[in-house]
């Protein structure tokens, strides 16, 4: 069965850790003895009690949250939270700072429009095609939080630093790098993350949010929408995503007991990322997209002289045992998606076609 898995590069949904799909192999067809799949058992039973209270403990434990965080699970990705962010935390009096570095971010400000919120987009990169990450930000002393996007997948950009913002509690969208490094979690009063890229299968969406932020919940708005709603619930008001919980707690026990913590995982993350970088700067034929201080360290964008030769890497590698090299289709070019789960080894490989490919056609 492992000889027939590929080098998978996909930017979401992406890969996993071999170990967790092992591990739901085993118990897909009897969950910890009960008789019964994974899939099949009762979200209100002690089996998923077990598994959804667990994956709260190992996320709180793994990013050190205190008592003032919540550990919500929610459905409809992190585009909901697009939405439920300016819902929940902006009155009619109220207004947030936004900071757009791409798609992701543009999305989320639209959807605070689209209600009619007070947003204020303090800094953009779009100048420059979205190729860097704004720095020396003005955020608003009054402002309720700051929102920006961490990680930007299409246009492989990323926070390095988080920034600075006068105490205005920072509103993070940290889908495509949620658990690749440590936080200073004080900064922080809201993170939410789609799990399909680095910490489950698609279905479920991470939101951790202060006690300050969560008090600020309106009564009159639907119940599916307040975060109170699944703070108040432990996430189970209506029938949770349980499968995708189970192996959102799976990858974080592997997270915590196999890498050894964010620390390890960072340095792996780094030396990843590096192996592809060096290809790219002592190459005159790859180009990254992104500036060099702005580099993500999860989605690694490039281009080839032309895109013949482009489609025909893409082609090659896909030959070669490694999926998911092409870049989104609103920017083309090439991508590869390095997210916690992707192995050393698969970078590797992926370092000796690119310089197999420029030998060959460079």
């Amino acid at each position: 069965m492992k000889a027939d898995r590929i080098h998978n590069f996909n930017a979401g949904p992406a890969a996993l850790p071999l170990p967790v799909l092992e591990e739901i192999q085993e118990s897909f067809l009897n969950f910890a003895g009960s008789g019964m799949s994974v899939t099949e058992i009762s979200h209100r039973s002690k089996w998923f009690d077990d598994v959804i209270n667990d994956a709260v403990a190992r996320t709180k434990r793994i990013l050190k949250l205190d008592d003032r965080f919540h550990v919500l699970f929610l459905q409809g990705g992190a585009s909901l939270q697009f939405c439920m962010a300016p819902m929940n935390l902006l009155g009619a009096d109220d207004s947030a700072d936004y900071v757009n570095t791409g798609t992701w971010s543009t999305k989320a400000i639209k959807e605070a429009e689209i209600q009619g919120k007070s947003i204020n987009v303090v800094a953009s990169s779009e100048d420059r095609n979205f190729s860097y990450i704004p720095r020396s930000i003005a955020f608003n002393a009054e402002a309720v939080y700051a929102h920006i996007t961490s990680n930007n997948t299409i246009k492989g950009t990323q926070w390095a630093q988080f920034p600075e913002t006068g105490g205005v509690p920072i509103v993070s969208d940290m889908s495509s790098d949620i658990f690749s490094r440590q936080l200073d979690v004080e900064k922080f009063g809201m993170i939410y993350a789609g799990a399909q890229k680095n910490m489950g299968p698609a279905g479920v969406c991470l939101v951790i949010i202060r006690d300050d932020l969560l008090a600020r919940t309106p009564g009159e708005i639907p119940s599916m929408l307040r975060y109170t709603t699944y703070a108040e619930k432990n996430s189970m008001y209506n029938t949770p995503p349980c499968f995708a919980i189970y192996t959102v707690q799976l990858v974080l026990k592997w997270l915590e007991e196999t890498i050894g913590g964010l620390g390890k995982m960072a340095a792996l993350n780094h030396k990843k990322a590096g192996l592809i970088y060096d290809i790219i700067d002592q190459s005159g034929f790859y180009r990254g997209t992104a500036e060099k201080e702005s580099r993500s360290l999860m989605n690694v964008t490039f281009r080839l002289p032309n895109t013949d030769l482009e489609k025909t890497f893409v082609a090659e590698a896909t030959e070669n045992g490694m999926g998911g090299l092409k870049g989104h289709r609103s920017v083309g070019g090439c991508r590869a998606s390095i997210y916690n789960p992707t192995p050393l080894a698969a970078v590797a490989a992926l370092v000796d076609f690119m310089k197999a490919f420029e030998r060959k056609n460079g």
